[in-house]
């Protein structure tokens, strides 16, 4: 695969797979993951390209931040990405990760060349009621309570509870989610929900001259499946629906997501 390491850069883990001398691709996870959950594609994705894996504030092996807002933690990856001299890249996120990867374009065009979006839902009205385990294991009275004693079973079941397939949720995804502090988490998905509440998704990268590949799970059980169409707006936009597939394609469906994003950041350069 070429290379593989991991250290902090502005406070911010990050792992490298692949050849330096490749084109980059920055992977962002979404809300209570890490960095681990694009495992399962990065074997495909580091073949090509340089993979940097960042975990976001608070998240992962990253040290907890002051604020958790978006436009925050996009100036604070657009910092580690100016320490480690890489640009322009092509930015993948999921679900979350999409709103951190379209601020950074917004604040840093220099630094974007396209945009992956996987999982992000647009606007606040295509949320759905979430699973019930995740909202009882979420919301209070319980919530700060079974957040404490979360077994690798319960957090397993976190991740599973929102995909249509069957996965092996990774070790190493199970032991990083644990560090997750639950006002972290709590603060995280509110500043998620201000961001797109303030001005859609859609809308904020039609004012961007950006390519962008939109990737949605057609039986995703947190987004809407069909809001994924008001993504169909955007200039220079593609949008994929994979079918049987949840809110984590990376982990549902890696192999075709592999070959989405491996197409994509080909022809979008």
């Amino acid at each position: 695969m070429g290379i593989f390491d991991g250290k902090h850069v502005h406070g911010m883990h990050v792992v490298h797979d692949g050849p330096r001398e490749a084109p980059p691709l920055v992977l962002i996870h979404g809300s209570g993951a890490s960095g681990s959950s694009w495992g399962p594609v990065v074997p495909a994705l580091a073949s090509r390209y340089h993979v940097i894996r960042i975990d976001l504030p608070g998240h992962g092996q990253s040290a907890p931040a002051p604020s958790y807002d978006v436009p925050g933690q996009a100036a604070s990856l657009a910092a580690a990405l100016d320490e480690l001299g890489l640009r322009p890249v092509t930015v993948a996120g999921h679900s979350s990760g999409g709103y951190i990867a379209t601020a950074l374009a917004e604040q840093r065009p220099d630094l974007v060349g396209s945009l992956a979006l996987i999982s992000s839902g647009p606007s606040p009205d295509a949320l759905l009621p979430q699973p019930l385990f995740l909202r009882v294991l979420i919301a209070p009275p319980l919530g700060p309570l079974l957040w404490r004693v979360r077994s690798d079973a319960m957090l397993r079941r976190g991740v599973t509870a929102v995909c249509n397939r069957p996965v092996d949720v990774p070790d190493d995804l199970v032991a990083e989610v644990r560090g997750i502090g639950y006002r972290t988490f709590r603060t995280v998905l509110r500043q998620n929900g201000a961001y797109i509440a303030e001005r859609s998704l859609p809308a904020r990268l039609t004012a961007l001259d950006v390519p962008v590949l939109v990737i949605f799970g057609a039986a995703d059980p947190r987004w809407d499946p069909s809001s994924a169409h008001q993504y169909d707006t955007v200039p220079n936009s593609r949008v994929e629906q994979l079918p049987d597939v949840g809110h984590f394609p990376m982990l549902e469906a890696p192999e075709a997501t592999g070959e989405l994003l491996l197409h994509f950041a080909a022809t979008a350069r």
